[in-house]
């Protein structure tokens, strides 16, 4: 079956990256006014620099550190970006490149084709930062420079505040950007929304085409090549937003399979339950789309059991979900439906309540429901203020326990799996050993897992779906069996 597409890249607003200092220059200033400080000083950030594989001249694509791409949109390596608090102006430093560079790499562009590519108001050399401040300045004594340092609490990393020849020659604040840089990434503008809405919508697409061309005898890694190819032929994505999961059969099980020591590399079973966590990147923003179903495209009872559980805990979620709603809630909540489908088809048994105190869901979904998605998969902010993360099984995976809030874009992606590493412990302790049909969960013992993630923007009273693939296991059949996606539904 030929692919096609009926998708086209569309172009990318730089006034997105000008709106998103803007946002930034509002908070801080507010911030500092708040705190009875001087509205003067200058933010800056350093850009990513091109990484060499380890000791050899190979040179692995570059891909912009996230938060300057936020602000500047940049896609070269090497960038300095800065912006003076007290008058607005945006100031973009290049590195002086060498002649060879011509030779090797291409033109050496202009100062003056940075300034109007990224539409900042002066555009200079990163040799001339330290002269440029300085000339700048209007107020008494050293320059001061807002550096980016923080920690980001998904990775435990702390972003790298910005180096360069003659800092000492400044005051440094190494506390006051992040946290307020962080909190403007978690809720979207409308351009930054259809970026999001462009990974989600080539990224749906190639999804389906996966599904359409799925057979037994192929290789996981094949369903991932198939993915990338059509982002990139069709939808412009040169990167992805992370490394592909295509887990089938017992691999459906491994949270994060796809790494460099489970490659994508089993042959395909006819029976096997397919999961295949993939999304797209473009210009910087994300996608993160979980589809899972049969690789012959015929569910089994068992299998439609543990599928509509999932989609149920995923619907009820997507119907309770508006600004002001607690994340944890929504998190127990999927755990409720989830545990509910299994007592009722017989494999739990006893009290949901009492499953619910005993973390019985954390059981049968270790992870957390979903997380803020942006430029990076996961977006930082979900534990910058309020409540500290909860010790609990299961919660402690929450990426973030904030309440929802118009305009964020934010996951939800409950799952289903048959860990023995957890399932084992469970069943042998004598505080939940009692929920357990012991015969029934052995059915299960090489079911592996099913996960199913859509990415939901929040709007003022309710929430979008952006993401747009088959659901329902009638759905799902259909395609795989040649129907045209979406559905003709005169048919």
């Amino acid at each position: 079956m030929a692919s096609s597409s009926s998708l086209t890249p569309p172009p990318v607003p730089i006034e997105l990256h000008l709106r998103n200092r803007e946002k930034l220059l509002n908070s801080i200033r507010h911030q500092l006014s708040q705190s009875s400080r001087p509205l003067h000083g200058f933010v800056l950030l350093q850009g990513g620099e091109e990484q060499n594989r380890y000791d050899t001249d190979h040179v692995d694509v570059f891909r912009q550190e996230s938060y300057f791409a936020y602000l500047f949109g940049v896609r070269e390596p090497g960038f300095y970006g800065a912006i003076d608090i007290a008058t607005g102006k945006s100031i973009l430093f290049s590195p002086r490149l060498p002649a060879e560079y011509a030779v090797w790499l291409g033109e050496i562009k202009p100062l003056s084709y940075f300034k109007e590519r990224y539409m900042v108001s002066v555009a200079c050399y990163t040799d001339e930062i330290t002269k440029v401040f300085q000339d700048e300045w209007q107020a008494s004594g050293k320059p001061l420079l807002f550096l980016l340092h923080g920690l980001n609490t998904d990775s435990d990393n702390f972003s790298k505040p910005a180096e360069f020849q003659g800092i000492d020659n400044f005051d440094t604040d190494l506390t006051t950007l992040h946290p307020i840089l962080t909190e403007c990434r978690v809720t979207k503008s409308d351009l930054e929304i259809a970026l999001i809405q462009f990974a989600n919508d080539i990224s749906s697409e190639a999804h389906v085409e996966v599904m359409r061309k799925v057979r037994a005898g192929m290789y996981e890694y094949q369903l991932e090549s198939i993915f990338l190819h059509h982002t990139y032929m069709y939808g412009g994505c040169r990167h992805c937003s992370y490394t592909c999961i295509c887990a089938t059969g017992g691999n459906s099980a491994v949270l994060h399979y796809g790494h460099a020591a489970a490659p994508n590399d089993r042959t395909l079973e006819d029976g096997d339950l397919a999961l295949l966590d993939m999304g797209a990147e473009y210009n910087f923003y994300g996608s993160d789309i979980t589809c899972s179903y049969p690789v012959n495209g015929k569910f089994t009872s068992d299998q439609s059991l543990i599928y509509n559980a999932v989609l149920d805990a995923h619907n009820a979620v997507i119907s309770t979900l508006k600004p002001g709603v607690s994340w944890v809630d929504m998190h127990k909540l999927a755990e409720k439906v989830i545990l509910d489908s299994l007592k009722r088809e017989g494999i739990l048994d006893g009290n949901i309540d009492d499953m619910m105190v005993e973390r019985l869901g954390a059981v049968f979904m270790p992870h957390g429901l979903g997380h803020l998605l942006g430029i990076d998969t996961h977006d930082p902010g979900g534990y910058l203020k309020g409540p500290e993360r909860i010790k609990e099984p299961g919660l402690k995976s929450l990426r973030t326990t904030r309440q929802v809030q118009e305009g964020m874009v934010i996951t939800v992606e409950p799952g289903c799996y048959f860990i023995d590493a957890l399932l084992v412990p469970a069943m042998g302790s004598p505080n939940t050993t009692k929920f357990f049909n012991h015969e029934a969960v052995g059915r299960f013992k090489s079911f592996g897992g099913v996960r199913i993630e859509s990415d939901m923007l929040i709007t003022a009273n309710s929430c979008k779906n952006m993401t747009k693939v088959p659901r329902e296991i009638g759905e799902i059949e259909a395609v795989m069996a040649g129907a045209p996606w979406p559905l003709d539904k005169a048919s």
